[in-house]
């Protein structure tokens, strides 16, 4: 049974969701609740759910943000429950990969089709070979603006294979590594070290998908030398071990 935790500050929705819902027969159970964004975040961290479900609009932290710093806890799926349907919630729920953005007031039965659709992905902690639930997007550097977080950004594209560290770039740019790391998080959200193993899990995705290559192999060309870890930080970005990838 996949855990789910709802986030909705009008008491009658949350709870009307809790009790209405057939959790069960979508292969789900209900195991936390929370009537705002930053108690939102502390259910996430205590729980580690497998879906948050979550409005947008909300006391002290909207859903979107509660996602953002969520997901830097632990990975877990998103849906989106909402009574705006502005186009520019949608864009960043689809920025966030979100499964599924419902409209107030809730189709239960569309809610229901939706969960079953997160627990047939999850079933087998198995992953689809799209990849494309990894909890962390991809960052355009494009849309970076401050030098440092750019210039980070760069530094693990061109050098995720080699033994590297915030330190490297410390040297480099003559900068603090307190600094760079501040820096970067506030442009991207995540830590120096979190991007860089997310962005070499998502490598080592794309070069499962070839077929071509042993797990150690890939664990080595993506920048890991302990084979251990790169399977410990595969799943907590994937959600399964990389030999049970499909």
């Amino acid at each position: 049974m996949l855990k789910v935790l709802l986030v909705e500050d009008e008491d009658v929705i949350r709870r009307g969701l809790k009790f209405k819902m057939d959790w069960t027969d979508a292969g789900c159970v209900v195991v936390g609740e929370a009537a705002s964004g930053n108690e939102g975040l502390q259910k996430i961290s205590e729980l580690h759910p497998d879906i948050v479900i979550t409005d947008i609009r909300m006391p002290d932290m909207d859903g979107l943000e509660m996602l953002r710093r969520g997901r830097e806890i632990c990975p877990f799926h998103a849906v989106i429950i909402s009574g705006y349907g502005e186009f520019e919630y949608a864009q960043q729920a689809i920025s966030l990969r979100v499964a599924e953005y419902l409209l107030k007031p809730i189709d239960l039965n569309e809610l229901k089709i939706c969960l079953k659709k997160i627990a047939d992905r999850c079933d087998g902690t198995t992953v689809s070979a799209s990849g494309e639930h990894l909890p962390m997007p991809e960052i355009d550097i494009s849309n970076v603006h401050n030098k440092y977080a750019e210039e980070m950004l760069r530094f693990i594209q061109d050098h995720y294979s080699e033994r590297i560290s915030i330190t490297d770039i410390s040297q480099k740019l003559n900068v603090s590594c307190t600094h760079l790391n501040t820096k970067f998080k506030a442009e991207t959200g995540h830590t120096f070290n979190d991007f860089l193993n997310y962005y070499r899990i998502s490598k080592a995705v794309e070069l499962q998908k070839q077929g071509q290559y042993k797990l150690y192999e890939i664990a080595e060309m993506v920048g890991f030398s302990d084979y251990k870890y790169f399977n410990k930080v595969y799943k907590k970005y994937v959600g399964c071990a990389p030999n049970n990838f499909k």
